[in-house]
């Protein structure tokens, strides 16, 4: 285990993704990877407005981040080199060597397939063998059914749901089903993904 449990910004880099620290210089790769509506439809923001939006929601995130309570990310296709969308380390517990993967969206080309994948793993693979966790957490929203689903085919666990656990943007109490990975079923959940992306 690592002897300190201290998630900072980094560069992470698969076959399909780069997943790297969110700067200003993002914004308009970001505002046209979210064009698409129906991406923000269960996130914690509605859709950006305008690229000044998209700046000030990045401002956001590095504020957050100088305090050490969250890492955002943007995440960049390798292959062309675009902006596909934007990920987070948050819901840091130094002490508890936890935390969680949120905040994640991709543009619509991106999403069920190999970078989606392979930006799970490298979050996760970070997560347990970089820092040394002992937890990680993901959760969703109780209606967005295909995130449940693809959350399940990483190997997590749901642990259950926290009833009208937030108000969301557009009015609606949500609820939220919470799952989990630990680090014994890490070594299960590796060689799963690591399956998957060569299947790709």
């Amino acid at each position: 285990m690592s002897p300190s449990f201290d998630p900072r910004a980094l560069v992470l880099e698969g076959a399909h993704a780069r997943i790297e620290p969110l700067a200003r210089e993002h914004a308009a790769g970001l505002f046209a990877a979210g064009a698409d509506a129906t991406i923000w439809r269960y996130l914690p923001r509605p859709p950006f407005a305008s690229l000044v939006d998209v700046l000030a929601t990045i401002d956001a995130a590095l504020a957050a981040a100088s305090s050490g309570g969250e890492v955002p990310f943007a995440i960049v296709a390798r292959a062309d080199g675009t902006v596909a969308g934007s990920t987070r380390f948050l819901d840091i517990r130094r002490e508890d060597r936890a935390l969680e993967i949120g905040w994640t969206w991709l543009g619509t080309p991106w999403q069920r397939g190999a970078l989606n994948t392979e930006c799970k793993y490298l979050l996760l693979r970070h997560a347990f063998e970089g820092l040394g966790a002992v937890r990680v957490q993901l959760k969703t929203d109780r209606r967005n059914e295909r995130s449940q689903r693809a959350i399940e085919r990483l190997g997590a666990v749901r642990e259950g749901t926290l009833r009208r656990q937030r108000l969301t943007w557009d009015g609606v109490w949500r609820d939220t089903v919470y799952y989990s990975v630990v680090d014994s079923e890490w070594p299960a959940v590796r060689e799963r993904l690591e399956g998957l992306l060569a299947r790709r």
